[in-house]
């Protein structure tokens, strides 16, 4: 997206990216409420698995680049070009819907979850990586010349913990090259063809495609994620739900895949939070090192934005230096 979220291009636009405008991503949303500086609410219908959203005819697209998709049982990186790579207004069919693989983007992407690529000790509670404790995350986008004006070719992750580095976990798939642990063209292609699923990686500009789209500028954008469509199977489970869970590259997650799990995430277990801190940029080797984990100790406070669930609340109560905790009525209220 644009880094002013459209502002510079659309006189209309007078609110920006501080306000929410100019998102888009590779899934071409259309439940985007400002698209190209214009309301889009043309033929808004609901949608029929999920009654609390809706689309309507136009979409927003654009590269997406999924450093981190996590909890504390899966994790993936993704990468998802598009062409043309920049934020692009989709109309009806050319958003996906019924064909998914109608737009100018890759929804798909490609993955490395080191579960679904064979290594089902890596990540997880007591695992390699242990998400009962803190640990760093580091992704190293690698160029052809070696500098930030040539063309992507590699995405590298490793993550530090306890003073530790961690390489990422190695390719343990039949058929696949065994010393495999990044995302490259050559890892993508044979990922493809081995799980049987569509290269629309490839088609549509693949590495060198997404790495045209992060030299024009890319916006860091953080969330907590639910899905009223798979529940997050892709992540953490079997994927598709009704696969053979044995078949290469269907099962993601060691997470059952039985029933809907939103609804429970959102009225039952909503105290969910994530704490991310020290988020940083720079050369290659420069934004860690083994003594890299935050030194603030956060993990008995509450995450930002939350103190108090409200009557009834267990959570966390102690805000993070430089908060304090703001009633804002007897059901919630906010670390600012």
């Amino acid at each position: 997206m644009d880094a002013d979220g459209g502002m510079s291009k659309y006189s209309g636009n007078k609110a920006g990216a501080k306000y929410g405008t100019g998102y888009c991503d590779s899934h071409c949303p259309r439940n985007v409420k400002f698209i190209n500086g214009e309301a889009s609410f043309m033929n808004i219908t609901r949608s029929t698995y999920d009654p609390a959203s809706a689309h309507g005819s136009y979409g927003a697209c654009c590269n997406e680049m999924d450093i981190w998709e996590a909890n504390n049982k899966g994790a993936v990186y993704t990468a998802h070009p598009c062409n043309p790579g920049g934020p692009t207004r989709c109309e009806g069919t050319a958003c996906g819907g019924d064909d998914r693989y109608a737009t100018v983007c890759d929804p798909d992407g490609c993955d490395f979850n080191s579960y679904r690529m064979g290594n089902t000790s890596f990540y997880g509670q007591g695992k390699t990586v242990d998400t009962t404790k803190k640990f760093t995350v580091v992704t190293q986008f690698i160029t052809d010349d070696g500098t930030s004006s040539g063309n992507l070719k590699e995405i590298r992750r490793l993550y530090v913990q306890n003073g530790v580095v961690i390489q990422n976990s190695k390719v343990n798939i039949p058929g696949l090259d065994p010393t495999m642990d990044s995302i490259t063209d050559k890892f993508c292609d044979a990922q493809k063809a081995v799980f049987g699923d569509p290269n629309q990686f490839k088609e549509k500009g693949g590495l060198r495609g997404l790495g045209d789209g992060m030299k024009s500028g890319m916006v860091l954008v953080l969330s907590i994620e639910d899905d009223h469509a798979t529940d997050m199977a892709w992540l953490d489970s079997t994927f598709p739900k009704d696969a053979d869970p044995y078949a290469p590259g269907v099962s993601r997650g060691n997470c059952n895949n039985y029933g809907e799990a939103w609804p429970q995430l959102e009225v039952i277990d909503n105290l969910s939070y994530v704490t991310f801190s020290n988020i940083k940029f720079g050369d290659i080797g420069s934004t860690y090192g083994t003594d890299s984990s935050p030194t603030r100790q956060a993990f008995m406070d509450a995450p930002c934005f939350s103190c108090s669930g409200g009557n009834g609340y267990t959570g966390p109560t102690q805000c993070a230096t430089g908060s304090s905790c703001q009633v804002l009525n007897p059901f919630y209220s906010q670390c600012l």
